[in-house]
């Protein structure tokens, strides 16, 4: 009798069961590789072509990688990239143009920055500043270190100057955290004055004319020496004289100041109450300027490293266009009317003081580490040092 031809009995059968399983299974897997392989052959192209697309990104940056792009900025089309800002401020709608604040200068025209430190009990001679700054097309920035801005409104040029206030607080604190060199990078000179200036022998305009004609990348006014608390001897004014970059008279600590001399404060030197700095100069400047030292003391002997080479030629002072120094020391004195018998506000100028002392200390402390660490650096003045 023929054995039935049903599978499963075939199946059930101990040796034909056994290869007809083992020749079914190899089968089984050809038509499952063949329809793995269709979707794994599709899932392959799919993400080939992602990667295609997705490399193509890091090839662009490869084949450019000459081009100098700010940092941060490597992920935007270069044309979009805008490096630098600046002050000017800008009107809601377009129509409001109009207003005197908006107006557009001429693109070919010098645009320059006035900023200077305010407190409310100078405002008299703060005013006449920024009046003659602002007829002269300058940008106005006010630091307002006793925290009142409000007050500042009787003034009708208030609204078209910038208003920045912190509680006591110097300039060079505000220039620090509010004039990088990005910012102000569309200015070719940048004022940084103190409030207790008189201006009545100034005019913007002429003064800007002269250092550029001079060649002075940081200058300041001379002083009226009949009017002005005269601190150093180079800062006065020399009658007849358009500039001077250099003092011959002797000073009060017994240094003598020559033809020969080639250092601070005889020469290459201007003091930090009106200084004035080109954008160039700037840009060193603001590096120099200390976080943590906001007095600046020290910093006026160090200026002649970011005069933009040689400092007894592109630093002086400008005896054409002079000021009067009222020397008022605002800084740390009551909040109250300092006239007031009934005034308990303690006064801290006498503490302002020593500290801008104890700085000037440990700015000279840390230029000397900072020469010494830095092996690549070369001293263009050897003679130099922070007295």
């Amino acid at each position: 009798m023929n054995p039935p031809s049903n599978p499963i009995s075939v199946a059930a059968d101990p040796k034909s069961g056994r290869s007809c399983i083992c020749r079914l299974l190899p089968i089984a897997g050809l038509i499952s590789l063949a329809l793995g392989s269709a979707f794994i052959l599709s899932d392959y192209n799919e993400r080939a072509s992602f990667w295609r697309v997705t490399n193509s990104l890091p090839s662009v940056k490869y084949k450019c990688k000459n081009h100098l792009r700010p940092h941060g900025s490597e992920a935007l089309p270069k044309g979009i990239v805008s490096k630098t800002s600046n002050l000017d401020m800008r009107p809601l709608w377009t129509t409001n143009k109009q207003h005197p604040k908006f107006n557009q200068k001429n693109a070919n025209s010098s645009i320059n920055l006035f900023a200077v430190a305010v407190g409310i009990k100078q405002k008299d001679l703060v005013s006449k500043m920024v009046k003659k700054f602002l007829s002269s097309g300058f940008v106005v920035m006010l630091f307002h270190y006793d925290g009142i801005v409000d007050e500042w409104k009787q003034f009708q040029w208030s609204d078209l100057v910038i208003h920045v206030s912190a509680d006591d607080q110097t300039k060079w604190w505000f220039a620090k955290r509010f004039l990088h060199p990005d910012i102000v990078a569309e200015y070719s000179y940048i004022f940084l004055w103190d409030e207790d200036l008189g201006v009545e022998n100034f005019n913007p305009q002429r003064y800007v004319s002269i250092v550029q004609r001079e060649g002075l990348e940081i200058s300041q006014p001379a002083l009226d020496i009949s009017k002005s608390e005269v601190h150093h001897q180079i800062t006065a004014r020399v009658r007849g004289s358009i500039v001077h970059r250099r003092t011959y008279k002797p000073n009060k600590n017994g240094t003598s100041c020559d033809e020969s001399s080639t250092a601070p404060p005889c020469t290459g030197w201007i003091e930090v109450m009106a200084p004035v700095f080109s954008r160039a100069a700037w840009r060193c400047v603001w590096y120099m300027i200390q976080n943590d030292l906001i007095h600046a003391w020290g910093l006026d002997m160090q200026l002649g490293y970011c005069a933009q080479g040689d400092r007894t030629r592109n630093i002086g002072v400008v005896d054409a266009e002079y000021l009067i120094h009222y020397g008022r020391p605002t800084l740390g004195g009551p909040a109250e009317n300092e006239e007031s018998p009934q005034s308990s506000a303690k006064d801290h100028r006498v503490d302002v003081r020593r500290e801008s002392y104890n700085e000037m200390k440990i700015f000279k402390r840390k230029w000397e580490q900072a020469v010494k660490n830095d092996h690549c650096w070369m001293d263009p003045y050897p003679d130099n040092s922070i007295r």
